[in-house]
């Protein structure tokens, strides 16, 4: 078996975290198991998850700069008491600069950097002021992957790399009427309009324009409900907006939850304003479940799988935003999207099958080397 060491800074629900548990649960764990290195000791939402399926989780301090020797140091520390590991996959970019150097400094042949994200606000930060943690990183890889073209040349520039992927279970997401329903009971929005969004709340998913665009669909729409699912550091600040506009007892905050394809289910519309995406997973899950889904002209062109996406520019009135929106206040008879979701290469099945194939693959190149040797 061979042991793939995944490193993150927390495995809560995030896009890139998903990405990973999808393919997890379905490579062949006899012959690939994942391990995980995280940055916080706190207990994250698929901790419990991992450890059932055979991974172990191991922690480290945070990266913050100044303690760049002392991170270095127990990276050093980790790989002489963890010799094992042949492969470590960095999916937090923004240290890897810091982590690579030491793993081909211990012997790691396979060292791959990952990267989930187009972020023009951190690009002067990544490209400036860490100029050299990501030149570290790019010179101290062995593979450079992206979840989409526009990740990958955001980060990577002009060097080759792959793309992996955000592939999901389709199957999962696939539209049940008495999920619905269900669903919508438990919420208490049986008979309501529901405007839905999930996501951290953070700068990136934009949700104070999400709040200005529903202010203007519930004027329209008295029957309407936001439903947003997520939390993240700006939580406070939304709900404080909320209050400011009289539309606390018409937002529903759910928290995190596990229940994705349900809540899918239980919207009549998604939206999806990103000021800037590496992909945007759950947007590709909303189609699935067969559910119009409103993107911004910041979200990569790569979600666009089926004809319920519907891309709108962040310039365009916030009144415009709410029109498009309303139009699906109309109980639309939901579609299944399973072919078409396949046929654009997001089948968990077949890309995880690829992922292992891989990992076996630079395994074997890196076994016979050793063996020429």
């Amino acid at each position: 078996m061979i042991r793939v060491l995944q490193v993150f800074a927390k495995m809560d629900r995030g896009g890139s975290e998903t990405m990973i548990m999808n393919y997890y649960r379905f490579i062949d764990r006899t012959k690939i198991q994942f391990d995980f290195v995280v940055h916080t000791i706190k207990r994250c939402a698929y901790d419990e998850e991992i450890e059932q399926l055979g991974g172990q989780i191991f922690h480290l301090p945070r990266f913050k700069g100044y303690n760049y020797f002392q991170y270095k140091k127990a990276w050093k520390h980790f790989f002489e008491a963890n010799p094992e590991y042949k492969i470590i996959h960095i999916h937090f970019f923004t240290i890897a600069g810091a982590i690579l150097p030491t793993a081909k400094k211990n012997n790691i042949p396979i060292r791959i950097v990952h990267s989930h994200i187009v972020d023009p606000k951190y690009s002067i930060i990544s490209r400036i002021g860490n100029i050299i943690l990501r030149y570290k990183a790019i010179k101290n890889a062995t593979d450079y992957i992206a979840c989409s073209d526009a990740a990958g040349r955001y980060y990577f520039d002009n060097l080759p790399f792959s793309v992996v992927k955000n592939a999901i279970d389709a199957h999962q997401f696939c539209f049940n009427h008495e999920t619905r329903d269900k669903l919508r009971n438990e919420l208490n929005v049986s008979n309501k309009f529901v405007v839905g969004h999930i996501g951290r709340f953070c700068d990136q998913k934009n949700h104070f324009f999400i709040i200005d665009v529903f202010f203007e669909v519930n004027k329209i729409e008295k029957n309407s409900i936001l439903l947003l699912v997520g939390d993240g550091p700006l939580k406070k600040s939304i709900m404080e907006k909320c209050d400011q506009l009289g539309l606390r007892d018409k937002v529903i905050f759910a928290g995190i939850r596990a229940d994705i394809p349900e809540l899918l289910q239980a919207m009549d519309v998604f939206i999806f304003p990103s000021l800037w995406e590496g992909l945007g997973i759950v947007a590709i899950e909303a189609q699935a479940a067969g559910l119009h889904t409103i993107v911004s002209d910041k979200v990569p062109k790569e979600v666009h799988i089926t004809s319920l996406v519907n891309r709108i520019s962040l310039e365009i009135p916030l009144n415009i935003w709410a029109e498009k929106i309303i139009q699906y206040n109309n109980n639309y008879k939901r579609e299944n999207t399973i072919n078409e979701i396949c046929k654009a290469g997001y089948d968990i099945k077949n890309n995880a099958f690829n992922l292992e194939n891989f990992y076996i693959k630079r395994i074997a190149e890196y076994n016979t080397k050793i063996y020429k040797l």
